[in-house]
């Protein structure tokens, strides 16, 4: 008897098999050329920050090859640099809070409005961001100078004899950067709507709730996701803003952002300047370690 012998060869990979291999090749091969920017942009000039936070520097701002802990133990021995930091935080966090309450409202009606206004009312929304925050800057600082258009017109009508003291303070940078933050909130808080159901506000209100209960029962946990995502954005675009606090705060509004500034540009204390901003890494990463707990609890 004649043994046939059976050969088993492997079935044919299917196409859908041969795409799902092909893949992450893909998808490596999109992800490489980022990568290496990110690498090459931020990684490398955060290692290089880092770096020099830890040198010594001469007369001149000269760079020895010298390391030391001494700027940081100068950044958090000298009382004025706590009080640094303090006012950055209470300022950027007052800033974020007025901002949230400003574009809320603003976001809100964007979202229930008809897609016939919509698009036109949020490109109005966002032209701002068309226009340099320098420039909006010196705007505010026309409007709100001793001799600006708010002094000038309360003074012509004889509501005040002496011009308020709008500008060169903490005030001014207050109004300044939540006018210039509003629509970075407002685009925020749009992109975390999705949630918002107007059934939900409908079954609500036939079970009786008002509108503040539908308000803070409803709309407000429904939008929380859109409301952590602007306040992140906002606060870390105010302790990092720099133009709008030196113009409008005139000198006498003391910030992290300014002060480092200060350290690098008119002092040449490079080291100090970047353990400075070390520290505004660092505190950068504790707000997004915060939004990111906060949107894991409300998803």
């Amino acid at each position: 008897m004649v043994m046939s012998a059976v050969t088993h060869t492997a079935p044919p990979l299917t196409q859908n098999a041969q795409k799902n291999r092909k893949f992450p090749v893909v998808v490596l091969a999109l992800l490489v050329p980022m990568a290496v920017i990110n690498f090459i942009a931020f990684v490398l000039p955060v290692l290089s920050l880092g770096q020099i936070s830890f040198m010594e520097s001469r007369s001149g701002g000269v760079l020895t090859q010298n390391y030391t802990f001494e700027n940081y133990l100068d950044f958090f021995t000298d009382s004025f640099n706590f009080g640094l930091v303090i006012n950055s935080l209470w300022i950027s966090f007052a800033i974020t809070l007025a901002t949230l309450i400003c574009a809320y409202p603003i976001a809100l009606f964007l979202h229930r409005v008809s897609p016939v206004w919509r698009n036109v009312l949020f490109v109005i929304t966002v032209s701002p961001l068309l226009v340099s925050s320098v420039v909006r800057t010196y705007g505010w600082m026309v409007l709100l100078g001793d001799q600006g258009i708010i002094n000038g017109s309360l003074i012509s009508l004889g509501l005040i004899s002496e011009p308020f003291r709008l500008i060169n303070n903490t005030l001014g940078v207050f109004i300044g950067l939540v006018e210039i933050l509003i629509p970075y909130m407002a685009l925020s808080l749009i992109a975390g709507f999705g949630k918002l159901d107007q059934a939900y506000e409908e079954a609500a209100a036939s079970l009786g709730a008002n509108a503040f209960t539908r308000f803070r029962r409803i709309i407000f946990p429904l939008t929380l996701p859109g409301v952590a995502l602007g306040c992140l954005l906002c606060f870390v675009l105010a302790i990092s803003s720099f133009i709008t606090p030196k113009l409008l705060g005139g000198g006498r509004v003391f910030l992290l952002a300014t002060e480092i500034f200060d350290q690098a540009v008119i002092q040449l204390e490079w080291p100090r300047a970047a353990a400075t901003s070390v520290i505004v890494l660092i505190i950068f990463g504790i707000a997004l370690a915060i939004y990111s707990r906060v949107v894991r609890r409300f998803d």
